[in-house]
């Protein structure tokens, strides 16, 4: 294997090549902080140096004559040293700020382009150790760690030099341990890496067990499990307690074999050095310096390439994360005609109408096993109101996801005003779409803010109309401040019925030509739900919707209702004609109609 291979290959060894794209912005501050770490090392190096200077000629010779000049050698020695470190820490520190924004910009940038089956089979902890502790980790290394290890090693190479040119038979009685030395680090490196990797392993787990301890805090006070919950977080970081003290453990038995073999170097200079300090003491006093400072250097190498291969681990996950393909892509020549999420061109879009239809759709999610749809065909014309109605866990999302594109047909096609979805963008399509889900979701800010998501152009005549439509008006009116009501993390500050109706407005503000309402009434009371309901007739007015239901009164009026049962369409019609049919629709209206009546004779008792 030739040096260009050998470089390669140790570039991929430690994932380092999966960073050069990042890196490259970041050469010339690179080549700075390289260029202070030599000079760092080569005044480290000259320090003793001129102390022998002064030993053999100040002290020895008991003269002065060249004092002048010393004094300002070594007060621009000083001065250097402190303006080399000033430049060396200044960028080491700009750097891994940058390369940490960098990471961090790059990894969630890449999790918007994600597929949802991506976030359904990965935590949020997971997800959360990769964006911001591995990038952490990563910015370090090629911070400070790289101006730190020019520095060590240029020192190491320069105090052996030194030596070497200023008696040679000592200096090699003193290299004499660095086969100690290496027997050391091959004794100790594989326990270490092995160690530090099940502690980040830990690690990972402990950041993924403290966001479901916060986001399901008011879950896990409810269920009254705070005492397991407690008990899990205290088993994983009594875990990540044994792991640290065996690394810290590690650590000092070769920190002690580090400290015997920097003894044993001076050892040998004082045993050897005697006979030299009789004639030179300056001499002696630099081996000694060297002898010494050498061990610290060797010793800080072996741990560096211990984070070193750590540290790998945390590229490989964050690359794992940057190199994820999401399961829906645009091809390059619809990138090309209507641009990306980041950058759209709107210039190209053509008007979406809402005419929709499944051309012989077979569908089975990326790990499944089993087709949910097989040779599906429908079509569902502009302004038609379908409903898909099923008992919980039926798969009634499905047909959902299809039309919006989440998932892709395994094999037929979805068509959007008679063309394969797929030959446009998925911006294209989502922008000409309002969801409101079963469970609301705002983001910290205003309400306000909130709404203008779905058009950041609404003027306030729009907001309020959009309010009315759902009856959130009511809501808005009781809030303190009003539309500039802070909604907390989440929404947190509102209850769920308040989320869910500003949920409501704000996919109605977008004016979407394709509306999809996913259990939309199933978080508000009865009354509230009265209202919404009159308001949706209103609402899909001149719009193609899609209405997922648990509650099969508010379907009754649908132009098809489609009936889903273990994930597969098992009936489709009217309610009139479903009913009549004696089927499951109608086994499912009326066990729904019996549970209402008995609930509502139960009240009045």
């Amino acid at each position: 294997m030739n040096q260009s291979s050998e470089k390669k290959s140790s570039l991929r060894f430690f994932g380092i090549g999966k960073m050069l794209p990042f890196l490259k912005k970041y050469r010339g501050m690179m080549l700075t902080m390289v260029l202070c770490g030599i000079a760092g090392s080569v005044i480290d190096i000259g320090t003793p140096l001129l102390q022998r200077y002064a030993l053999n000629h100040f002290v020895a010779l008991k003269t002065i004559d060249t004092i002048g000049f010393f004094i300002c050698l070594y007060l621009f020695v000083i001065v250097s040293a402190g303006v080399t470190n000033f430049f060396a820490f200044k960028n080491a520190l700009r750097m891994e700020v940058r390369l940490d924004k960098d990471l961090r910009n790059a990894a969630f940038e890449h999790l918007q382009t994600l597929s949802f089956s991506y976030f359904n089979q990965n935590s949020v902890g997971y997800i959360h150790a990769r964006v911001m502790s591995d990038t952490s980790r990563i910015g370090a290394l090629f911070s400070w760690t790289v101006i730190d290890s020019v520095w060590q090693i240029a020192y190491v190479i320069g105090a052996i030099a030194a030596m070497l040119i200023v008696n040679a038979r000592l200096a090699l009685l003193v290299l004499t341990i660095l086969p100690l030395l290496v027997v050391l680090f091959s004794v100790f490196q594989k326990k270490l890496v092995r160690v530090n990797r099940e502690i980040r392993e830990i690690n990972s787990r402990i950041t993924s067990n403290f966001n479901e301890g916060i986001t399901g805090a008011k879950t896990v006070k409810t269920l009254v499990i705070e005492d397991k919950i407690e008990q899990d977080f205290r088993d994983e970081t009594g875990n990540m307690l044994r792991r640290s003290v065996r690394a810290a453990h590690l650590r000092g038995m070769f920190a002690v074999t580090m400290n015997f073999a920097s003894s044993l170097a001076l050892a040998i200079v004082l045993w050897r050095g005697g006979f030299i300090a009789r004639s030179e003491v300056g001499t002696f006093s630099m081996f000694m310096s060297y002898a010494q400072g050498m061990m610290e250097p060797i010793r800080w190498l072996v741990d560096a390439f211990s984070d070193l291969v750590t540290t790998q681990v945390n590229i490989e996950r964050l690359s794992k994360l940057l190199e994820t393909k999401p399961d829906v892509n645009d091809t390059p020549e619809v990138v090309e005609r209507y641009g990306d999420s980041f950058e759209p061109k709107r210039e190209n879009w053509e008007e979406l109408r809402g005419d929709i239809e499944f051309r012989d759709v077979s569908f089975k999610y990326p790990d499944g096993d089993e087709y949910i749809l097989e040779h599906f065909n429908l079509k569902i014309p502009f302004g038609t109101n379908v409903a898909i109605v099923g008992e919980t866990g039926a798969g009634k999302s499905t047909l959902a996801n299809l039309i919006c594109r989440f998932y892709e047909p395994t094999e037929g096609s979805v068509l959007i005003d008679g063309r394969d979805a797929r030959e446009r963008s998925q911006l294209w399509l989502h922008s000409a779409i309002g969801y409101v889900l079963q469970t609301p979701h705002l983001f910290s800010g205003t309400v306000r803010e909130n709404l203008l998501y779905a058009n950041p152009d609404a003027t306030d005549a729009e907001i309020e109309r959009a309010l009315r439509l759902v009856s959130a008006d009511e809501v808005i009116a009781r809030l303190e401040k009003g539309l500039e009501t802070d909604v907390g993390e989440g929404g947190d500050m509102l209850s769920t019925g308040e989320k869910q109706l500003i949920s409501f407005a704000r996919a109605i503000l977008a004016d979407p030509r394709i509306l999809v309402l996913d259990e939309a009434t199933a978080s508000v009371d009865t009354i509230t739900e009265q209202k919404i309901q009159s308001a949706i007739d209103t609402i899909i007015r001149g719009r193609t919707s899609i209405v997922i239901a648990h509650r099969l009164s508010t379907v009754r009026n649908a132009d098809i209702i489609l009936v889903v049962k273990d994930g597969k369409i098992i009936e489709r019609g009217r309610h009139e004609e479903l009913l009549a049919a004696h089927g499951h629709y109608y086994r499912l209206y009326t066990r729904q109609y019996e549970d209402e009546a008995t609930s509502a004779f139960l009240s009045k008792k």
